[in-house]
Formats: structure tokens, C-alpha cells, sequence
């Protein structure tokens, strides 16, 4: 019915991908792959173009500098205040600390997490 191997091409602009975008690339690209020689791919594939996601993870560092502004979401190996997710705007990041400007109920506080307490960061959706 279909291939059991899939070939993935992971694409991002400052802008964001659209669909567009990645359909756009996927007619692009597909052609050029056929023109290699040897196949790389001899056995059939499926040719899958895709972004990173809204909720994408930030893994390094150069990552978090790059998402100083956004919408984060920080899980922390051991609680600060006893509190052990935040979710908030990162304020700044300068290699050491996130700062990050939170809502506790209905309070803005601003918190300053060392980078070797977190555990996992992403890009998250302000609701």
C-alpha cells in the first residue's frame, strides 16, 4: 500500500513555514532527488517536508538567545519556589540565566532560572 521508509526534511524561516511553504518545497525538491546518481534511495520512499512546529523544544542554548522575546514553556529538574514548570515570556537569556515574566493567578512576577536546572524547554502557544 505505501512505502516503509520515509524520507524527512525538516524546514524553518525567522517567518515561520506554511503549508504552502512546505508544499511549495516538497514539488522542488522531489524532482531534484530523482536526478541523483547513484540512487541514494533505491527502494520506494515517501517524501515528507515539514517545519518544526509551534511547540517546537529548544535544546541549546543558541536556541533559547534565539527565542529571547517568545512564549516558553521550562520544565526544571528540582522546583524554584515550588514550582517546577513555568510557562511565561523569556525575557532574556544571557548563557547562564532565563529570565522569564510569568502570571501566578492574576500577578505578573518575573523568575531567573539557571540553565543547568532546566530539564526541557519549548516554544509554547499563549492561550
Amino acid at each position: 500500500m505505501g512505502s516503509d521508509y520515509v524520507l524527512s526534511i525538516l524546514v524553518d524561516k525567522a517567518s515561520g513555514i506554511t503549508v504552502e511553504d512546505t508544499a511549495e518545497l516538497t514539488e522542488l525538491i522531489s524532482p531534484l532527488l530523482d536526478t541523483i546518481s547513484p540512487d541514494p534511495f533505491p527502494d520506494q520512499y515517501m517524501l515528507e517536508v515539514s517545519s518544526p512546529g509551534l511547540e517546537r523544544p529548544l535544546k541549546t542554548a543558541e536556541s533559547l538567545k534565539a527565542a529571547v522575546g517568545s512564549y516558553i514553556n521550562v520544565s526544571l529538574y528540582r522546583a524554584i519556589d515550588k514550582v517546577k514548570v513555568f510557562q511565561g515570556d523569556l525575557v532574556a537569556f544571557d548563557g547562564d540565566i532565563l529570565t522569564i515574566d510569568y502570571l501566578d493567578k492574576t500577578r505578573h512576577k518575573t523568575v531567573e532560572i539557571p540553565y543547568q536546572a532546566v530539564a526541557k524547554a519549548r516554544l509554547a502557544v499563549k492561550l
